[in-house]
């Protein structure tokens, strides 16, 4: 329960922030360019919170509903407007003017992100180290030339020093196939040239699974065997597993390492399992039934626990991505240019059909993922919101009408048209993109529903 509490609140919170900043960026550039606004809404339906400032004619609401919000302008074609008012509509505004205030609200998204993405380069990434683990025989890696202990340092001329940054770089230049070069510092500590070939994957492969079918894994070091994390109403919580219990055998196999442990629950999905462990220097036995997982590799087991790292090897994994204050401005555009091109090329594959649309997720995955980023710490946070506001800004430019991008498409027809486009026109579009918007949010929840029950 407390799980579900905490992701929902964070959830607000960064839903909340994004909604407010895309909507203030419509607003700033309204009142800017002399437009009248008469209501400044985060969330939608009836109203929790409405206020006035003095001397502003604007009207300031909060809302039940958070999933969105709006900014309403002096507009003829929603009502009558006083004629010494006509100057502050925003259908009597220029060409120029309604882009715009239109395209101010991705415009922010994206400022946003970039603002945030220099804080979190400032102050220093954390992650992982991106040293490679377990080789699979005869895959893309192994022909390749990638041996275990090989540190990526530079992946196509773009320097590597955490995996989130190298996973990142191999997916985007995974979608453009080819050859790519990367270079490696083995274990001996010498520059090493290694090659991905992308033309060797699978046909018909799922383009956002590329990762994972070059056959190398993330390296990761002999863990003990000890629960650090259970999950409330998990299978090992059931069964009596505590934090700080040290598995030493199961079924009457010793257990060496963590990974020897998450082998023999995955491959026993809803199989009783004897379970012996250490808790407080005496020896126990427990019985242990893996909850059955339905995944695209077939059923696994899965009990809701996770290990406790030890320090020392966790400081000897640790890299920190940091720069100078100018620095940093530079990396900032980088990241935040790299990171919204990939979401279009995604969402292309997606229309091509060589990524799956299970990817789209809705309310309550973007939910879990604020109350995990939350959990880790303030940077993991506000990184998560960075990635979720460039998503906003991309998908509000998508030329499907009711979107910003749908408006500014109209203006872009009306700018070679030389007139507006019809109220009929509109209209029409407005019920196809109500339609597109319906449907788009049915498979994202679905997405979450089959991804809740499958898990």
């Amino acid at each position: 329960m407390s799980t579900i509490i905490s992701s929902t609140f964070f959830f607000i919170i960064a839903i909340g922030v994004l909604i407010t900043v895309h909507e203030f960026g419509h607003f700033w550039v309204a009142r800017r360019l002399g437009v009248k606004v008469l209501r400044f809404s985060i969330g939608f339906g009836k109203s929790l919170w409405t206020w006035h400032r003095k001397h502003d004619d604007t009207e300031y609401v909060i809302a039940i509903l958070p999933l969105g919000g709006y900014v309403q302008m002096l507009d003829e074609r929603e009502g009558p407007v006083d004629e010494s008012e006509l100057h502050r509509a925003f259908n009597r505004k220029p060409l120029a003017s309604r882009f715009a205030i239109v395209a101010a609200g991705p415009i922010f998204n994206f400022l946003l992100a970039l603002i945030i993405y220099w804080v979190m380069f400032v102050v220093g990434i954390t992650g992982v180290k991106p040293i490679i683990g377990v080789i699979e025989a005869g895959s893309i890696a192994e022909k390749g030339g990638f041996q275990q202990g090989d540190v990526i340092t530079n992946i196509d001329g773009k320097s590597i020093s955490t995996w989130d940054t190298a996973f990142l770089t191999l997916i985007e230049k995974g979608l453009d196939g080819g050859i790519l070069n990367v270079k490696v510092r083995d274990e001996l500590g010498s520059e090493q040239q290694r090659i991905l070939n992308f033309n060797d994957l699978p046909p018909g492969m799922d383009k956002s699974r590329v990762v994972e079918n070059l056959g190398f894994q993330r390296y990761f070091p002999p863990i003990p065997p000890v629960i650090g994390m259970l999950e409330v109403g998990g299978a090992a919580e059931f069964a009596g597993l505590q934090v700080g219990d040290f598995i030493v055998a199961v079924n009457g196999e010793l257990v060496n390492e963590w990974r020897d442990w998450v082998d023999t629950i995955r491959k026993n999905p809803g199989k009783l399992l004897q379970v012996e462990l250490e808790r407080k220097e005496q020896l126990m036995a427990i019985d242990l039934r893996p909850a059955v997982v339905q995944t695209q590799e077939g059923e696994i087991g899965r009990i809701g626990a996770a290990v406790e790292y030890p320090e020392e090897i966790m400081r000897e994994l640790e890299a920190v991505e940091r720069y100078s204050l100018t620095g940093s401005v530079a990396m900032a555009f980088h990241r935040t240019w790299d990171m919204s091109l990939l979401t279009v090329r995604m969402l292309w594959e997606m229309v091509a059909g060589d990524v799956s649309i299970t990817n789209i997720g809705g309310p309550i995955s973007i939910a879990q993922y604020a109350g995990y980023s939350a959990s880790v710490g303030f940077i993991s946070f506000i990184g998560f919101m960075a990635l979720i506001s460039i998503s906003l800004g991309v998908l509000n430019l998508l030329p499907i009408p009711i979107l910003d991008g749908g408006h500014l498409l109209y203006y872009i027809i009306e700018f070679f048209k030389g007139s507006p486009v019809s109220d009929s026109t509109q209209v029409f579009g407005q019920k196809i993109g109500v339609a597109l918007l319906i449907g788009l949010m049915a498979l994202a929840f679905y997405n979450d529903l089959v991804k809740i029950f499958s898990s």
